[in-house]
Order: structure tokens, then sequence, then C-alpha cells
């Protein structure tokens, strides 16, 4: 029988079977994770940020907003302004998406009703700014990184972007200087500075927890003396490399291509080890959001 053959059965395509431990544990991993996100969340707005008058970005920020005008619970502005994300995110993500920011929202309201009477931990602005915006980016970055989403600022930036001729990120960053500038006409123009504080730490600290604080980098080489810098790499470095055929656009030379996976504080030693062989080797080096499967171990170095 051909692979094509056993690929499809009676006119349906076989798919690889996972363990059903395996499934289970997963989904435990991914029900823990927006757990402790969507909890990390409500400690943030309401232990940090909304005793001390400060908001976030996003559907977030508005829903601070309107309960502050109009005395209403915050978990219940958060649910009801993020449940017309949920059905886009179904129909432009998928089912997974939409349940798992379903779960995440509602952890997240009644969390934030659990712990609106207990006193705020700091009254200085500054302070709540700082540590509001770190629960918070790791919060909202546990449950991005496991399938969810807090807020539906992405989902409209997606839709937007299609419409205009502006990126995703573009989108977010107009809506959130839109929402944290109503901020200062709210709370006053003091406490939008210090959002602008917090929502900026939230941003950098999701980056950090999607991408985790040992960020992978892939490398692309091209030079004459590939055999010699992957010889090196794998010897000083520790690291496994691939060796790619790659044909020149200009000249149409057969070239031989050097792929590697590193992390960032490699980085340096990486370009001086190539320095060493070939100062005219072309590097290429790009951000990874994760690395799984393979060979990235680090060999030990002797």
């Amino acid at each position: 029988m051909t692979v094509s053959q056993q690929l499809f059965t009676n006119g349906e395509q076989k798919k690889p079977q996972k363990s059903e431990a395996f499934k289970r544990a997963k989904l435990v991993q991914r029900i823990v994770m927006i757990v402790l996100g969507s909890a990390m969340m409500s400690v943030a707005l309401e232990i940090f940020l909304v005793p001390n008058q400060l908001i976030d970005g996003g559907i977030t920020g508005i829903s601070i907003m309107i309960s502050h005008i109009f005395h209403i619970p915050l978990g219940i502005i958060l649910t009801l302004l993020n449940l017309p994300f949920l059905v886009i995110g179904y129909k432009q993500i998928g089912k997974t998406f939409a349940l798992s920011t379903l779960f995440a929202v509602v952890l997240m309201s009644i969390g934030t009703q659990l712990l609106h009477p207990v006193a705020p931990l700091t009254g200085e602005p500054l302070l709540a700014a700082v540590f509001g915006g770190v629960i918070l980016g790791v919060g909202v970055g546990l449950v991005v990184r496991y399938g969810g989403s807090l807020d539906g600022t992405e989902i409209i930036a997606i839709l937007v972007s299609k419409k205009l001729p502006f990126s995703v990120g573009e989108v977010v960053m107009f809506f959130n200087l839109f929402i944290l500038s109503g901020a200062g006409f709210v709370f006053g123009w003091n406490n939008a500075m210090f959002s602008l504080i917090a929502y900026y730490i939230a941003f950098k600290v999701i980056d950090v927890t999607l991408e985790g604080l040992d960020q992978s980098k892939s490398v692309w080489i091209i030079s004459d003396k590939f055999r010699d810098i992957g010889e090196a790499l794998t010897e000083r470095l520790g690291r496994g490399v691939t060796y790619l055929e790659g044909e020149g656009g200009f000249s149409g030379d057969n070239k031989k291509v050097i792929f590697v996976v590193i992390t960032r504080l490699e980085e340096a030693k990486l370009k001086a080890i190539v320095e060493d062989w070939d100062t005219e080797a072309f590097v290429a080096i790009g951000n990874i959001h994760d690395v799984k499967g393979g060979r990235f171990k680090k060999k030990s170095i002797h």
C-alpha cells in the first residue's frame, strides 16, 4: 500500500492520534493556566489599578471608565462588552479560542467582583501602575499563550486592518491611545499618564510571558565556509545546525545555507564565531515565539 493509500481510507483522511492521557494533561494544563491568568488580571485590576483610578488599554479600559461613571460593577461591564467579540472570535478563529476566551472572561469578571471589597495594597499611583502593570501583563500573557483572550481589541484590529491600510499593531495602538486619552477626562490627566505607564509595562510583560525570558532566535547564514562555521557553532555553542540547499537569485550559483536556533544570550557569540571564519558571510537573525521538537536542547560543550 502506498503512502497516499495509507493516508486515505474510505475517502477519509487519517490523522495522527494522540493518547487520551496526553490530551487530558494538555487540557488540564490549559485550564490551570487560564485560571491563573484570569485571577492575576483580577488582582491587578481590583487591588492596584481600579482603586487608584488607573486603567488598562482596550475593552478593559473602557469597562473601568463605564463602571466608574455609571457605578455598575466592573465584572458585569467586562462580560457584556466582551460578549460580541466572543461571537466574532468564534467565527474568525475557532471554537476552542471562543470557549477559552469565554472561560477566561467569566473567571476574570467573578474575580473582580469578589476582590472589589478588598482594600488596595497601595495608594501611590506610580507603585500601583508598576505592580499592577506587571501582574496584569503576566495574567494576560498566560491566557493568550494557552489559547484564549481577555480583550476584544485585537479582534477588532484584525477586522479593521483588512479594510484599511494599517497593520494590526497600528490599529491596536490607535484604539489604546484614544482610550487612554479618555481616561484624562474621566480620572484626570495625572492618572491618565500613570495609566499609560501601567499599559506600557503590561505590554512589555505580555511579550516576555509569551516569548519567555530565554527568547529563541532563528539564524540563517550563507557562506562559502559553511562547513567550518557549522562545525564551530556545534563545538563552541553546543547547537545542532542544519544545512539547506540554496540558489543565488542573481548569480544562479548553488549555495549552502546554515540554519540554527539559538537563545538571545548566544547571539553575540554566534556573530563572533561567524566573523572568525568569514567576515563577508551573510547573517540573518529573527525572533521565534516558540520552539518544539527536534534537537533544540543544548549539548554539553567539552
